[in-house]
């Protein structure tokens, strides 16, 4: 999940080396925080925040496999 949340962020930013990933693991939780230049910040909430929804998503489906809950928080 860390994995693919950072893939999706550095497609989409103009400084792909400022993306940070980071996690804290619950017992059936996790909860990944990213970390974007203030620059792109507006690329990764998108427009009504229609990006950041489709990354939560993505990173929700992709727990749910896993048997787990997921949720992205996006540190300015």
């Amino acid at each position: 999940m860390k994995e693919l949340l950072e893939y999706l962020a550095k497609a989409l930013v103009d400084n792909p080396e400022r993306v940070e990933v980071t996690s804290v693991e619950g017992e059936r939780s996790v909860i990944l925080q990213l970390r974007v230049d203030p620059s792109d910040l507006g690329k990764v909430i998108g427009k009504n925040g229609r990006i950041a929804q489709a990354m939560r998503t993505l990173i929700k489906a992709s727990a749910t496999k896993e048997g787990r809950n997921a949720i992205v928080e996006i540190i300015d």
